[in-house]
């Protein structure tokens, strides 16, 4: 997906969610979850590597992972 697609999807979710009356710190902390939770399963949840990956500091990954109480080992990969 490019970046124009993605602005126009990220564009029509927050129409949607204005129109539904959901404020702004409801939806930037899901938000931020899902993007920690992804990073996390990219990286099999590894936290310096979704940290790195994030652009942001592993400390403030992991605090943040521990205020939204993110369980990193469902994010892991089962050996095969």
């Amino acid at each position: 997906m490019d970046r124009r697609m993605i602005k126009q999807v990220l564009e029509e979710v927050i129409d949607e969610m204005l129109d539904k009356g959901i404020y702004w710190p409801e939806f930037s902390a899901q938000l931020e979850k899902l993007y920690i939770i992804n990073a996390l399963g990219k990286t099999n949840g590894s936290v310096y590597k979704a940290a790195e990956l994030m652009g942001i500091h592993r400390n403030t990954l992991s605090k943040r992972i521990q205020e939204y109480g993110i369980d990193k080992s469902k994010l892991r990969r089962k050996a095969r």
